[in-house]
C-alpha cells in the first residue's frame, strides 16, 4: 500500500494547519441531510471528503457518532473504496496510467520522471500539499472523485 507523508501540524490539530480544532458543523449537516440508513453511507463521506479534503479520524468519529454506524464499519468502507482517503492530498494531483497499453508505450518511464520532479513515490504527497502522485489503472477511464 502507497505511504503518504503528513506534515505533523496537520496530523495533530485536524488538518486546519493553525494549531486550532477542525469545525465538525459541516459533518452534523452533511449527516442530518444524507443519512438516512447505512445505505446512505458512501454519499456521505463523499460529500464530507468535498468538504475536508479527506476524511480525517475525528471526522469520521463524528460521523459515527451522528449516524449510529460504528466507527470500525465507517473505516472499513473507507479504507476499501480507493476514492476516499484518511490522510491530506496535494491541492494538485498528478496521475499518472500505468495501464497496459501505456506501459508498453513507456508510461513507467514518465513515472520515473515526475517522481523524480516532485520527489515522491506514488500515494505520497508533497511536503507543502502542493502535489500528490497517483497511478491509474487507465487514464481513459479515470474519473476525479475529488
Amino acid at each position: 500500500m502507497p505511504r503518504r507523508v503528513p506534515a505533523p501540524a496537520v496530523e495533530q490539530d485536524g488538518g486546519t494547519g493553525k494549531g486550532e480544532p477542525l469545525d465538525l458543523s459541516a459533518v452534523a449537516q452533511i449527516v442530518g441531510e444524507r443519512c438516512r440508513s447505512d445505505a446512505d453511507l458512501i454519499p456521505v463521506l463523499q460529500q464530507v471528503q468535498a468538504h475536508y479534503g479527506y476524511l480525517p479520524e475525528v471526522v469520521v468519529a463524528e460521523i459515527a457518532r451522528l449516524s449510529s454506524i460504528p466507527a470500525s464499519r465507517i473505516f472499513g468502507v473507507i479504507t476499501f473504496y480507493a476514492q476516499f482517503t484518511t490522510l491530506p492530498r496535494g491541492r494538485h494531483t498528478v496521475c499518472v496510467c500505468q495501464g497496459t497499453a501505456c506501459h508498453v508505450r513507456g508510461g513507467h518511464e514518465v513515472l520515473r520522471s515526475v517522481e523524480k520532479a516532485l520527489s515522491l513515490v506514488p500515494g505520497e504527497t508533497t511536503a507543502d500539499f502542493d502535489f500528490s502522485l497517483e497511478t491509474v489503472a487507465c487514464l481513459g477511464a479515470f474519473r476525479s472523485h475529488r
